[in-house]
């Protein structure tokens, strides 16, 4: 087996000192221009499943498996038995991997002396879909217009993960072989944070021993422009809880008399910020590293439009930290915001009402060498000393994970490069995401493995939000660039 071993200060918990990371001014303008794939499949057999693959995907996503809502708890067993399924139906060894929460499947097809091993990361639980009102069409009956695919975990991640059992399924049918060893990891708790992945990865190093990730849950930069993400932001999610009287009171009885917890969540939101978006943690900004003015320069050719970007939000104008662009403080800066509120009365017409409490859900996206526990501490620091007398502040520490950034000069990223122009038909860039997937971070520093972060989906796709979609093409090339990378890859020996 082919490990490659990284530098100490890679490792180390993706801890990179203050200096460029990595030169960009060297590292784009390298040829990624390692062999031609290794006899690749001909367009025509991919061309010939494509009503084989869909329905594949449709018959997945009409299984509910939402991961944070109890009652679906059977939907995620289906769903994991379905993945199961599939992958023995390939003639891979497959077995789950021992956890107390929801399954996790593991896969592997037999090794392939001298050529390096690729370790396929996925998840098949999905968000919730509310608010349900705001679907076109129900979000497990996958419905297809204009081209794409919409239902719940179109994107995110059932249709992209299935790319990857999909290519070496049909691989494997036309050839009886793969050019190298695939090992899969199909979770069913990314949704709520991958709890249990950690663990599990811990305790089966040896097993999941591979020298590459292959992670396809991002997406393109833009339609017709194919992506390599190279970083991802951490996160830090919270959830505060203010508690005041026992019961909800008469405001015109009570108010004046007694703190109100609605208006002092408000109090406690706005302090966490400033006027000019700077997050009033202590020590939030200690160990962000400045971006370089190479790595700008590459965003700034990215063909980006900010008046499109705002059209397809459907907002008047962009708001953010002072002196970055839009791109920046997608990717690259640390963010705060609210992800929920809730107190009061909630339902039609007025009532006087002083809330008994009051909550709501925040999280920090983080950068790299930013420390969720370092967060947390800071978050306490800031917030205690603001709760007036009469209330009660709980703050729940929901989950963290920190962001990495990935060197570009690694020959797995080449061969990535080359099976996506095989399979989009034109060179992908290399882009950050502003979103987290915590388990990379696991995996790049248990498993001591590059990670490629392939995304097949759009930035519209809709991703946690009514009317989720997948367009059918990007996910045929999907297949495509996926089969060619297993034949790339392959000449990495």
């Amino acid at each position: 087996m082919l490990v490659k071993r990284f530098s100490s200060e890679y490792i180390r918990g993706f801890r990179w000192r203050p200096r460029p990371h990595p030169p960009f001014d060297l590292l784009f303008k390298l040829p990624l221009v390692p062999p031609e794939p290794n006899a690749p499949l001909d367009s025509s057999v991919f061309a010939s499943r494509r009503g084989e693959h869909e329905a594949k995907l449709f018959e997945l996503l009409r299984i509910p498996s939402v991961s944070a809502d109890s009652r679906h708890k059977p939907d995620i067993a289906r769903a994991a038995d379905w993945v199961e399924a599939q992958l023995k139906g390939m003639g891979l060894s497959v077995s789950r991997l021992s956890t107390p929460g929801n399954p996790i499947i593991y896969a592997e097809s037999p090794p392939v002396p001298g050529a390096p091993i690729a370790l396929v990361y996925g998840h098949y639980d999905v968000q919730p879909p509310d608010p349900l009102e705001e679907w076109i069409t129900p979000a497990f009956e996958p419905t297809v217009r204009d081209g794409s695919v919409y239902a719940r975990g179109a994107t995110d991640d059932k249709g992209q993960m299935l790319t990857h059992v999909l290519s070496a399924a049909t691989v494997l049918a036309e050839r009886g072989k793969l050019p190298i060893q695939l090992k899969y990891v199909i979770e069913g708790e990314e949704e709520v944070g991958s709890e249990h992945l950690e663990a599990v990865v811990e305790r089966e190093r040896q097993r999941l021993a591979c020298d590459v990730v292959v992670v396809s849950d991002s997406s393109q930069f833009a339609p017709g422009v194919p992506a390599v993400t190279y970083g991802l932001r951490g996160i830090a999610y919270y959830e505060l809880l203010v508690e005041g009287p026992k019961q909800d009171l008469h405001s015109g009885t009570f108010g004046g008399g007694v703190t109100n917890p609605a208006n002092t969540l408000a109090k406690l939101i706005a302090a966490l910020t400033d006027a000019d978006g700077r997050i009033q943690v202590d020590g939030f900004y200690d160990d962000v590293i400045p971006l370089s003015d190479a790595e700008r320069a590459e965003f700034a050719r990215l063909p980006f439009s900010q008046e499109g970007f705002q059209k397809q939000l459907g907002v008047a104008g962009v708001w953010g930290e002072a002196g970055y662009s839009t791109l920046e403080r997608r990717w690259a800066r640390p963010t705060c915001d609210v992800n929920g509120l809730w107190s009061g009365y909630q339902g039609e017409g007025a009532k006087t009402v002083l809330p008994a409490r009051a909550g709501a859900k925040v999280s920090f996206r983080l950068v790299p060498n930013q420390d969720p526990k370092k967060v947390s501490a800071g978050l306490r620091t800031l917030l205690e000393p603001l709760v007036p007398p009469g209330i009660r502040l709980t703050i729940v520490d929901h989950h963290g994970a920190p962001g990495v950034v990935f060197p570009l000069e690694s020959p797995y990223m080449a061969a990535a490069a080359a099976a996506i122009e095989h399979g989009f038909g034109t060179p992908p860039v290399f882009i950050r995401e502003g979103g987290s997937i915590p388990i990379v971070n696991t995996f790049a520093r248990l498993l001591n493995a590059d990670v490629l972060l392939l995304g097949w989906g759009r930035d519209d796709d809709n991703t946690h939000s009514p009317n989720e979609k997948f367009n059918l093409d990007d996910f045929h090339r999907g297949i495509t660039a996926s089969a060619a990378l297993w034949n790339t890859l392959s000449r990495q020996a």
